[in-house]
C-alpha cells in the first residue's frame, strides 16, 4: 500500500536504557604484603545505534539518530603458584569479552521478554571462562591448578542481573543500607548455610578463604540473578581484599559521602590499605541516576 501524507508514521520512543546515567569508577592495588596483583577488572559499555545519513522521508518521519547502552563490570580474584593467579583472571575475563564479542544479537532491551536468555547467556560466559582457565593450565605445568573468583554484573537501564562464582562479592548501596547480593562459594559459608556456625562467626572462621566453587574446576557454576535498580543505587563489586579488611558499615559510609565513583573506588582501597592490605584489593563501582 503506497504511503500518503494523512498516515501517520510512530517514532520510536528515548530507549530506557538512554534515560539512566551511569557514571563508573574502578581502582585495583596489590595490596602492602603479597608481591604481586592476581586480581583483574574490567568495566565496559556496549551500545547499539542508528544515525541517518541521507534519507528522502520527511523530517520527523524516522529517528536522526538512535541508541541503547548496556554497561558491564566484572571482578576476579585468581589464586595459583608462580604468578598463575594472574594468568587465571586475566585469561578469565579475557574469554568473557570474546563470549560477548561473539554473540552479537542484541536482547538487553526487553529484559522482561527475554529474562531467561539473559541469565543463560551469563551462565555461558561464566562456562567459557572456565573452560578457557583449564584449557589455558593444562598447556603449561606451571599453570596447574588455578584458579579464579569471578562476579559479573550487567545494566542495561533498571534492569541488572548478576553472575557470581568464588567469594568476591556484589553490593547494592541504597540510600543509607548497603546489601550483599551474593552468597560466598566456602567452606565457612556453607557451615553456616547448614547451621553448623552462625553466620556473625563466618567473619573470623579459619575456613573462610576456603572455596568451594571457583573458576578452573569442575565446580564452576554460577549462581545468577536478575534485579530491579531504582535511581541514586550504587552497585559494588569487589574481592576478599576489601571485605576482609574493611567493615561493610565503613564500606558504606565511603559510598554515600564520595563526590564520584571514581573517589569512592580510590577511598575503598586506601581504607582496605590502611587495614593492613593483607592481600590484593580491587573495586569496581557503578552509580546509576535517572535522567528528569
Amino acid at each position: 500500500m503506497p504511503y500518503s501524507d494523512s498516515e501517520t508514521v510512530e517514532i520510536p520512543t528515548q530507549p530506557a536504557s538512554m534515560q539512566v546515567t551511569v557514571e563508573v569508577g574502578a581502582a585495583t592495588h596489590p595490596g602492602r604484603v603479597r608481591p604481586n596483583n592476581e586480581d583483574s577488572y574490567l568495566v565496559a559499555r556496549a551500545s547499539r545505534s542508528l544515525e541517518t545519513v541521507l534519507t528522502n522521508l520527511r523530517s520527523g518521519d524516522f529517528p536522526v539518530w538512535a541508541a541503547e547502552r548496556s554497561y558491564g563490570l566484572v571482578v576476579a580474584d585468581g589464586m595459583g603458584g608462580h604468578n598463575a593467579g594472574e594468568v587465571a583472571s586475566r585469561v578469565a575475563l579475557r574469554a568473557v569479552i570474546e563470549h560477548a564479542l561473539s554473540t552479537a544479537d542484541w536482547i538487553m532491551r526487553d529484559a522482561a521478554e527475554h529474562r531467561a536468555r539473559i541469565e543463560e547467556r551469563i551462565v555461558e560466559r561464566f562456562a567459557a571462562a572456565n573452560e578457557a582457565v583449564l584449557e589455558q593450565a593444562s598447556q603449561n605445568p606451571r599453570l596447574d591448578g588455578m584458579g579464579t573468583t569471578m562476579t559479573l554484573a550487567v545494566s542495561n537501564g533498571a534492569c541488572l542481573f548478576l553472575g557470581h562464582v568464588g567469594d568476591s562479592r556484589a553490593y547494592l548501596q541504597r540510600g543509607d543500607r548497603l546489601q550483599v547480593l551474593t552468597r560466598d562459594h566456602t567452606f565457612a559459608q556453607a557451615l553456616a548455610d547448614t547451621g553448623v556456625i552462625s553466620q556473625e562467626q563466618v567473619a573470623a572462621h579459619n575456613l573462610r578463604n576456603v572455596l568451594l566453587r571457583n573458576l578452573g574446576r569442575t565446580a564452576s557454576n554460577a549462581d545468577v540473578r536478575h534485579l530491579l535498580l531504582e535511581s541514586g543505587d550504587q552497585l559494588l563489586l569487589c574481592t576478599d581484599g576489601l571485605t576482609d579488611m574493611v567493615a561493610e558499615p565503613a564500606i558504606s559510609k565511603i559510598l554515600q559521602f564520595a563526590q564520584s565513583a571514581q573517589t569512592a573506588s580510590d577511598q575503598l582501597i586506601a581504607a582496605a590499605l590502611d587495614a593492613g592490605g593483607k592481600d590484593n584489593v580491587t573495586v569496581a563501582l557503578a552509580k546509576y541516576a535517572w535522567q528528569l
